[in-house]
């Protein structure tokens, strides 16, 4: 039986370093399974994925979530992510698009361009969302997200994010992300600096070790205290309800044209699972009624 995905709390240097170690292997395998990614656009969207579950794994409200736009200009298209805390769910515009190796390591960057922005949305479950947005400085990801945290949160972060994968499969996918807390001692980050090359391949190193393992492996000397193990699954909570409402946000004069074009009614599938709900006229007529 393949082991849950799990997201580890833990610190470092007596509590002045907080980290997250995040296991998204069956996550990612199920984002390919359902969107049919090449490996260049599944190491993409896992990236992604396991960015927004970095972004969602201190959400405290209920019902808050954090939604991650990349759109870098590149053959992907745009990628976008939303996370709650313990659940993911993503799409990207071009799942099939691919491109050559690039020093025998898929093309990440290539792939999702360097030519646009990466865009952050945290719905805190408050009047206004807040909104955050970088322009992109690599397109790999992780430095893009690294940057983020500078830039929009004023919080220097080591951000580490892999996904090993083939055009059918995906043998390891996750990350790591580093936050220097009030009281951390300057040198701290660098010397987390000289560790990031042995945790910057954490997909591979997920491929023969358990993630509680890597923690007291990686920051042997540094004090690490895991405090917590959170499950993490890629899940959409679409359902005939979410797309009936959706109907009924384009208001009676578009759902009326909707009426009258579409002898058939309407299909509307879900881009972040691939799930199909069909609306008969019937049932397009009894929404347009409750508009009115």
């Amino acid at each position: 039986m393949d082991k849950q995905d799990q997201i580890l709390h833990f610190t470092l240097a007596a509590g002045t370093v907080r980290g997250l170690l995040i296991d998204a292997t069956q996550t990612v395998r199920k984002a390919q399974q359902l969107h049919g990614t090449s490996a260049v656009a599944t190491a993409a969207l896992g990236r992604a994925l396991t960015g927004a579950a970095m972004l969602a794994a201190n959400l405290k409200e209920p019902n808050a979530s954090v939604t991650l736009t990349i759109d870098g200009g590149g053959p992907l298209g745009k990628l976008v992510c939303v996370g709650d805390g313990q659940t993911v769910r993503g799409h990207v515009t071009n799942p099939m698009a691919s491109l050559p190796l690039k020093d025998g390591k898929l093309n990440v960057g290539d792939a999702v361009g360097r030519n646009g922005r990466m865009s952050v949305v945290k719905d805190l479950r408050l009047k206004s969302p807040y909104i955050g947005q970088i322009a992109l400085q690599s397109g790999e990801i992780a430095a893009d997200l690294a940057w983020y945290f500078v830039k929009s949160e004023q919080s220097p972060s080591l951000v580490s994010l892999g996904v090993v994968a083939s055009d059918t499969a995906v043998a390891a996918a996750g990350g790591v992300l580093l936050q220097p807390m009030p009281g951390c001692e300057p040198g701290m980050i660098d010397q987390l600096e000289l560790r990031s090359p042995i945790f910057g391949a954490i997909a591979a190193e997920l491929q023969h070790e358990m993630p509680e393992n890597l923690v007291p492996l990686w920051f042997q000397g540094l004090d690490p205290v895991v405090l917590e193990s959170s499950p993490l699954a890629y899940h959409c909570p679409c359902s005939r309800k979410r797309m009936e409402r959706a109907l009924i946000s384009l208001g009676a004069k578009e759902l009326g044209r909707i009426i009258a074009d579409e002898l058939d009614g309407a299909e509307l599938v879900c881009h972040f699972c691939g799930s199909k709900y069909h609306f008969t006229t019937h049932d397009l007529l009894r929404l347009l009624n409750r508009i009115a």
